[in-house]
């Protein structure tokens, strides 16, 4: 099982991994070698999320889940297809708690009285630095 936070653990059963050839280092190895790895995760046929982690998922990482509701995540940056394969799993959990991750709500805030006077003054500075910029007009 693979933790991804207190309360959701998901079974290593409902991952793929496939290998490829990968660019990047390697030397000759790149051309013969398989150790980039593809990591995926159906997100909508998983029996240990909720809808409503589901949905959260589906939403924040839009990007990256396929229309079929598959998340791939890709590794080649080691020469290795094991380092490659802990990369991704490792990338693959700190996805999906970020993506899971509940945020505070926001405070809305006013700003001071002194800085909208400071505002004030450094648009006023500004306006007067572009205008010394300026040429003189003929009158002047």
């Amino acid at each position: 099982m693979i933790e991804i936070t207190a309360t959701l653990a998901i079974p290593e059963a409902e991952l793929t991994f496939g290998a490829s050839r990968a660019g990047g280092p390697g030397g000759q190895n790149v051309n013969k070698v398989a150790t980039k790895v593809t990591l995926t995760f159906d997100v909508t046929g998983s029996p240990n999320l909720s809808d409503a982690q589901r949905a959260r998922l589906r939403e924040r990482l839009a990007t990256r889940i396929t229309r079929d509701g598959v998340l791939h995540v890709v590794s080649q940056r080691h020469r290795t297809q094991g380092a490659n394969r802990a990369a991704a799993l490792a990338r693959f959990v700190e996805l999906l708690r970020d993506a899971l991750a509940e945020e505070p709500p926001r405070v809305p805030t006013r700003p001071t009285r002194v800085s909208k006077q400071r505002r004030v003054t450094e648009k006023k500075l500004r306006a007067r630095v572009k205008e010394s910029r300026r040429r003189p007009s003929p009158e002047e």
